[in-house]
């Protein structure tokens, strides 16, 4: 009898064993499930102290992870006054734009007593996105790490790190972020800028009456993957560690050909994996990481730099009980503030893998041409009453001229049900409806026009997209994000873009893929992407200033032919507005 069981449960080990080893079984995608309460938080930086708007009542947020392929189920509940929507910032939302989050584009807002139920599956993408909100300003403390690791059994295309951090850029303001847009649009003027920038929701100790520094406590002789994300409101930034160099490996959830920097330029809605190989031995010192803003255009900006520490641990300690004070501190040195020149150097170094694993389906061939200005400009002062923008007008600012008014209901829902009569039209110009010298002397009327107006795209089209800087109230580089969609960077240069020279040099070979980028200081940025997502897809400047005041438009993609190519039934429980 003792014989019998042995074997039989030999038996039940091989089976289990052999099912464990079916690819398929040991694969296998699965369900996460997060909930998200929207409540408030008394959060101290800077000796003040101030109620602000929180997930869980963390700040930064949550993260979510999860694996390439898995289904993510995230219930958000607002317990706030303010309305709430959740952007999953760079997710591809194959057929489920109703979860892509940006008010009154994808979905009316989440409002007070409310909840909505974000379901969505990751596909085909792996390395580091985020989520924030994604009206007015409130993605300023509602943000959050998105960590998407390979499917089980697949490794990195590099050396697998020993500890992996996230690493998130914010900014902090002593007053109410709403209260300063909404005085902004109300005078036209530029609004306040923020007291600090913070790496983790930290300061850092280069601030007054600052108490908070983030501390990266590190091990000599290891290699730790940064999972890098700026989630700042208004600000592209300078990262350095001093005396250390860092491996960039990853964007936008896209593997890079990897390169080592001393510094890394990081806009507003763009992610950064990389590696950083510490020293060999204990060194007696620790070392500042720091980060501060590239800034392009004539606007007040935060002028600070935020910090945080490297300190290695000696062997056999996880964590020191005291820190030593007899530690020299070496700080980096961070590009000058308006350092376009090495902008344009770093990110003409990335380029994607592009091999048999990981390839860049560059469009070959392109159906779609556009050519969009985008910058600033202003609008006229309502009758009886006075406005602080440039000349007593009101800041603005546009796409091909046009400055974009979100309708009053989601434009999503009104494609879907055929309803687009009074909320939207589908005349968006493919090429700036008034050329001018772009990059030039910019003309006297720098008036935009309202209007909410769309491009629509066949199912399956091939796009190629040219946006263009202007000198209306200033060159200024804007990092364009687009939702729903990777596209690839094939092109770009300064000036005025040359439909007749400039194609020619384009990089249709291995050309980095992502989801925001940054169009230069007077100059240009090509990119191509394939229209294989329907929905409505919203594509914004991701400084939230230039986003409120009208650097936004939307594209529609209508269904294919497949099931698979058509968008989903709306959830029920979709907000109404």
């Amino acid at each position: 009898m003792e014989a019998a069981s042995t074997i039989s449960m030999a038996t039940l080990l091989l089976v289990l064993g052999t099912l464990l080893a079916l690819p398929e079984l040991s694969l296998a995608s699965i369900t996460r499930h997060y909930k998200f309460d929207i409540q408030r938080k008394n959060v101290t930086r800077l000796c003040h102290t101030r109620s602000i708007v929180t997930v869980n009542g963390e700040f930064p947020g949550p993260k979510i992870v999860a694996r390439e392929g898995d289904r993510v189920i995230v219930r958000v509940v607002n317990h706030v006054k303010n309305n709430v929507t959740i952007h999953w910032h760079g997710v591809r939302q194959i057929q489920t734009g109703w979860a892509d989050g940006p008010a009154y584009v994808t979905q009316c807002p989440i409002q007070t007593g409310q909840s909505y139920v974000y379901n969505f599956t990751i596909v085909g993408q792996r390395g580091t996105l985020f989520w924030h909100a994604h009206i007015s300003w409130m993605r300023v403390t509602l943000y959050g790490p998105i960590i998407i690791l390979p499917k089980r059994g697949v490794p990195y295309p590099f050396a697998k790190p020993y500890k992996e951090i996230p690493i998130m850029f914010g900014e902090w303001f002593n007053t109410d972020p709403e209260a300063v847009i909404a005085q902004a649009l109300q005078t036209g003027a530029g609004p306040n800028v923020s007291d600090a920038y913070t790496i983790n929701g930290l300061p850092g100790p280069l601030y007054n009456c600052s108490k908070d520094t983030f501390k990266l406590k590190v091990k000599p002789g290891k290699t730790y993957l940064l999972r890098m994300v700026n989630a700042a409101l208004n600000d592209e930034l300078f990262f350095s560690i001093a005396n250390h160099t860092l491996t960039v490996v990853d964007v936008d959830a896209i593997y890079t050909k990897p390169f080592k920097t001393d510094i890394i330029l990081i806009t507003p809605g763009q992610t950064t994996n990389v590696l950083l190989q510490t020293k060999p031995s204990l060194p007696c010192a620790s070392f500042l990481m720091a980060a501060r803003p590239y800034a392009t255009g004539l606007g007040a900006f935060d002028n600070t730099t935020t910090a945080g520490l490297l300190e290695y641990l000696p062997p056999g300690v996880s964590s020191p009980s005291t820190p030593s004070k007899n530690l020299t501190l070496s700080r980096p040195t961070l590009p000058s503030l308006n350092d376009t020149a090495f902008a344009a150097n770093f990110t003409g170094k990335l380029r994607s893998l592009a091999n048999a694993q990981f390839p860049a389906n560059v469009p070959q061939t392109v159906d779609r041409r556009f050519y969009f200005t985008v910058g600033l400009g202003t609008s006229p002062c309502p009758t009886n009453q006075t406005c602080q923008g440039p000349n007593g007008t009101k800041f603005a600012a546009s796409v091909n001229n046009i400055s974009f008014a979100l309708p009053s209901t989601a434009l999503l829902q009104a494609h879907f049900f055929g309803q687009s009569k009074g909320v939207y039209t589908t005349d968006f110009p493919s090429n700036p409806p008034f050329p001018f010298n772009y990059t030039g002397t910019p003309p006297n009327n720098s008036f935009v026009t309202n209007g909410t107006k769309l491009v629509v795209l066949p199912f399956n089209a091939s796009v190629e997209l040219v946006m263009q800087d202007t000198s209306i109230q200033g060159i200024e580089s804007h990092p364009l994000h687009l939702h729903g969609f990777n596209f690839f960077v094939v092109g770009q240069g300064f000036g005025n873009y040359d439909p007749a020279k400039d194609p020619a040099k384009f990089n249709l070979a291995d050309p980095i893929e992502r989801n925001t980028v940054g169009v230069p200081a007077g100059g240009w940025v090509a990119i191509r992407f394939r229209a294989d997502n329907p929905g409505v897809w919203f594509m914004h400047c991701h400084l939230d200033v230039h986003t409120v005041w009208g650097l936004r438009m939307a594209w529609v993609v209508n269904d294919g032919p497949l099931p698979s190519q058509k968008l989903l039934p709306p959830p029920s429980d979709l907000p109404k507005c």
